[in-house]
C-alpha cells in the first residue's frame, strides 16, 4: 500500500496541488488517491490537470462523466474508484433507480462484449463510420 501524504507532511509544491483541489472541488479535505499520488509530485500534478480537463463540463453533462467514470471503474474491479465516483455521481443527482439500471447496463456490455470477441465477430459495414469505408 502506498504511503498517504498528509498536508502536514506536505511539500509546497503538494501543499499547491492540495489547495487547487480543495478549491476547484469546493471542499476542505483531501481524499487518499491524492494523498497515494503525492508520492511522486509529477504524477498527482499531471493526473489532476488531466482530471480538471476531462471531467470539466463540456458536450456530456458532469453526472453522464461520472457515470462512464463509473462503468468503467466497475468493469476495471476498482473498488476506490467505484467508491468515490459512485459518491460524486450521488452528489450530482444519480438516484438509486439510475445506479442499478447504470450496473445491468455495465453487466449486459460486459457479458456481450466477451461474446462478441469470443465469437471474433466481423464489424457490420453499415457500423463502420464513413471516413473508415475508404
Amino acid at each position: 500500500m502506498a504511503r498517504l501524504i498528509e498536508e502536514e507532511q506536505a511539500s509546497g509544491e503538494v501543499l499547491a496541488v492540495y489547495a487547487d483541489i480543495k478549491v476547484y472541488r469546493q471542499t476542505d479535505w483531501i481524499n487518499n488517491f491524492w494523498k497515494a499520488l503525492a508520492n511522486h509530485l509529477p504524477t498527482l500534478k499531471r493526473t489532476w490537470e488531466n482530471v480538471k480537463e476531462v471531467m470539466a463540463p463540456g458536450a456530456l453533462d458532469p453526472l453522464a462523466k461520472e457515470l462512464v467514470y463509473l462503468a468503467v471503474s466497475v468493469t476495471n474491479n476498482c473498488n476506490y474508484c467505484i467508491a468515490s465516483h459512485t459518491a460524486a455521481a450521488r452528489a450530482k443527482g444519480m438516484t438509486e433507480e439510475q445506479l442499478a439500471e447504470l450496473l445491468a447496463v455495465i453487466g449486459l456490455a460486459n457479458a456481450n462484449n466477451r461474446l462478441a470477441n469470443g465469437y471474433n465477430v466481423p464489424v457490420d459495414e453499415r457500423f463502420v463510420a464513413p471516413a473508415e469505408q475508404d
